[in-house]
């Protein structure tokens, strides 16, 4: 399974996001939740760890709902 972590989702902000991540503190609790959910989900879906589809659906939601957020500072 492929990780979507940021730095391949938005590989032309690569220089911005890590001034954000440096600079704001906002931004960076949201590249620090963003990079949690994705891990979590990355180890469900690879078998590392077991948890019902519910839990797993949900962690997907918050990944897309923090990359939205994280989208709108990089615009």
């Amino acid at each position: 399974m492929e990780k979507h972590d940021l730095l391949h989702e938005f590989p032309q902000h690569k220089e911005k996001i890590h001034n954000l991540k440096v600079s704001d503190h906002h931004f960076r609790k949201l590249f620090d939740e963003y990079d949690a959910a994705n891990n979590d989900i990355h180890r469900i879906e690879t078998g590392a760890e077991i948890t019902t589809d519910a839990v797993l659906t949900d962690l997907r939601l918050k990944r897309v709902h923090l990359k939205d957020q994280i989208y709108e500072y990089l615009k």
